[in-house]
């Protein structure tokens, strides 16, 4: 529910006023006499919304305006003023403040303004994650056929509103999963929430996920609004679930099936409208069977289950992971674009991948792009551990068929040749044996290969 504060010196009218917001707008309303209270309400309080005098004694309108600005506060302030003075409200929207309204304005209109500030919140705050996202290493990348069928299932299951669990090693972009499934999702433009269930302290977790009320525990000083509220309208992500102690995976079981969660030491319950996308590593159904997991949570959470390939699957994405790389690497250091030479390119084909994946590699270029004082990458800017040819060989997993083991095997072949050749379709033809330039076209197109950087020579 929408917590507004009002902020009136003269208490009648102030109470008045929070009467009048419960009625027309059915939010929860505080209230503080002057600019002090007001402070120390939205420190200890999730307030969404500030209706704020200007005229007050003391710490007036202005000093709370300025003292939320040096914070950087981003809660909506509509300052309301009885005198009418023009001047006066265009200098508070000069000191932050969202926009302004006389006291004399029907409560309609009051409403109308707060929804539109907070709506204008939630706009700011979805451009502002999407501009840190730009320019993000991604591993949702590449042609393989592990990828075209991981693209397929987010688009199949992304529009239904349901649980979908996310099941792959460590590293392979699960993250990334979600964020898609919440971007192509039925509710996009509300908040996407990422929660580390493996980060949270055992003591806090509940907090942390359920919110609570002022005095729950020792320490808690103030409302808090849990995870499930603050995703409202959007995705609440619960990234390494199956590292949930026994009491919240009780707990969150209810707030699945009632969905609806209570704040600790609270007796409302608050109804919640986020959807819920979960994560692991692990083998969730083995830990079902040695009791360390709610066999009834895993099914309630794996409504639809997407599992995310590993490295090792999907190798003939890695050029266009590294020119990736390279490229978002190099731009954050403010440094010249590198290459990578194609025998440093086959080492890296031929690594492992075992321990963490995608994000292995990328530790991995980014040291490389350290190591290296030119602008191509050799064999022997390479970690010590990659650097050894007669390594072990990539094992496929076995859940893949013959058909998917061939197609990723020629598709690796051909991507690999290319880059041995700089890309050169003519000269890489002639080395694979084809008939002419044309016949490898032909297989770079039935395999979705394209030059990650440049057009084809």
């Amino acid at each position: 529910m929408t917590l507004v504060l009002v902020v009136d010196d003269v208490a009648p009218l102030a109470e008045q006023y929070a009467y009048d917001l419960r009625r027309t707008g059915g939010y929860e309303v505080l209230t503080a006499p002057g600019g002090e209270k007001a402070l120390e309400t939205l420190a200890a309080a999730p307030v969404d919304c500030v209706v704020l005098d200007l005229e007050m004694p003391g710490m007036d309108g202005f000093d709370v305006l300025r003292a939320l600005e040096r914070k950087g506060s981003q809660v909506p302030v509509i300052v309301y003023t009885g005198t009418g003075s023009y001047d006066r409200c265009v200098q508070a929207l000069r000191l932050g403040a969202y926009g302004f309204i006389d006291k004399a304005e029907p409560m309609e209109r009051v409403v109308h303004e707060i929804e539109t500030a907070m709506e204008r919140r939630r706009l700011r705050a979805e451009v502002s994650s999407l501009r840190r996202q730009l320019g993000r290493e991604t591993s949702l990348v590449g042609g393989s056929v592990a990828m075209a069928e991981l693209r397929a299932a987010i688009a199949r299951v992304a529009p239904v509103p349901s649980q979908v669990l996310i099941v792959g090693e460590s590293g392979t972009g699960k993250e990334l999963v979600a964020r898609d499934l919440h971007r192509f999702g039925p509710q996009p433009s509300g908040p996407f929430l990422a929660i580390n269930c493996a980060a949270l302290p055992e003591s806090l977790v509940e907090s942390e996920l359920f919110g609570h009320e002022r005095g729950a525990f020792t320490g808690a000083i103030g409302i808090r609004k849990g995870a499930f509220e603050a995703a409202e309208r959007g995705t609440l992500f619960l990234d390494e679930v199956g590292e949930l102690p026994p009491q919240p995976q009780a707990k969150l079981l209810r707030v699945l099936e009632e969905r609806q969660v209570t704040r600790l030491g609270g007796n409302k319950p608050i109804a919640i409208e986020a959807r819920i996308v979960a994560a692991t590593n692990r083998d969730l159904e083995g830990e079902v069977r040695e009791g360390r997991f709610r066999e009834d949570l895993y099914f309630r959470l794996a409504v639809h289950t997407i599992r995310v390939p590993p490295l090792r699957d999907r190798l003939s994405d890695l050029p266009a992971l590294v020119d990736q790389f390279l490229t978002g690497i190099c731009a954050r250091f403010g440094m010249r674009r590198k290459k990578v030479a194609p025998d440093a390119l086959d080492l890296l084909m031929a690594y492992e991948w075992r321990r963490n994946n995608v994000r292995e590699l990328r530790n991995i270029v980014e040291r490389m792009i350290i190591a290296c004082d030119g602008e191509v990458i050799a064999p022997e800017h390479l970690p010590a551990e990659i650097r050894p040819v007669g390594g072990p060989a990539a094992v496929p997993s076995e859940v893949q068929g013959f058909q998917e083991l061939k197609a990723e095997a020629e598709r690796k072949i051909i991507v690999a040749a290319l880059e041995r050749h700089e890309w050169h379709v003519t000269r890489t033809a002639q080395s694979l044996g084809l008939a002419d330039h044309a016949s490898l076209l032909k297989i770079m197109r039935r395999h979705g290969i394209r030059r990650p950087a440049q057009g084809l020579s």
